[in-house]
């Protein structure tokens, strides 16, 4: 079976060695890079399934070649700075990258980024779309309608009738903040008081079902204060 390529790209060498060598413990083929430009070279003449790009570096940043890369290619970009600023992250998402691990980094956590990059591209990217129009989905999160299934990545996830419906209603409005009191009484049709403990633990249950690290949520964000929204993305 052939090994699945993947392009490391850092100006700190140390950082790609153990980067490369925890990859190559997973099975995975590994090539090297230590700045912008020899990453476009490297994609340009080989089959890489995967990118793991850090942001600061010489001749050409990871943000520049992000924004290079996707004129051409849709491989995952799983993006690596020490800038742990909600903005920055935004930008590099924006900019194409597909996810986003701040330095320094916890190995298993970025290893199961990888898995969950490379099994949404290897067996979501040629799936047949025909029946979209059932579909509720934000990046790797799809809700379909007709089934009433839930798959993270094409993994299904098991949710209880109740968590079925609080992700239906936020999925079914991306970005837009539900306060607790509205996702009560539209999932539990009963008038609201004092609910959001209730609801509160329905979200951080579905958060460990659905997100890689429930601490850092890429799909369901509290907005503190007022609510929670299934992130647009």
């Amino acid at each position: 079976m052939e090994k699945h390529r993947i392009l490391v790209v850092d100006d700190d060498r140390e950082i790609v060695n153990a980067i490369a060598i925890n990859l190559q413990n997973e099975g995975y083929e590994v090539l090297k890079a230590f700045d912008g430009l020899q990453a476009l070279d490297i994609i340009s003449n080989q089959n890489i399934q995967l990118i793991i790009l850090d942001v600061m570096m010489p001749k050409m940043d990871g943000l520049s070649a992000t924004l290079k890369i996707r004129e051409e290619k849709n491989i995952p970009i799983i993006i690596l700075s020490a800038k742990s600023e909600d903005t920055d992250k935004i930008l590099g998402l924006s900019m194409g990258a597909d996810d986003y691990v701040t330095k320094p980094f916890n190995t298993m956590e970025l290893m199961a980024r990888v898995k969950s990059q490379l099994r949404r591209y290897l067996r979501l990217g040629d799936v047949n779309v025909a029946n979209r129009a059932n579909l509720l989905q934000s990046g790797g999160l799809c809700f379909d309608l007709e089934s009433r299934t839930l798959t993270v990545d094409g993994e299904p996830v098991r949710l209880t009738a109740t968590e079925m419906k609080i992700v239906e209603l936020l999925m079914r409005f991306p970005g837009r903040i539900f306060p607790a009191e509205e996702i009560y009484e539209r999932v539990w049709e009963e008038p609201a008081y004092r609910v959001e403990n209730t609801v509160m633990v329905h979200i951080r249950r579905i958060r460990e079902k659905i997100e890689i690290n429930p601490k850092e949520p890429k799909y369901l964000k509290v907005v503190w204060g007022i609510g929670y929204k299934i992130e647009k993305i």
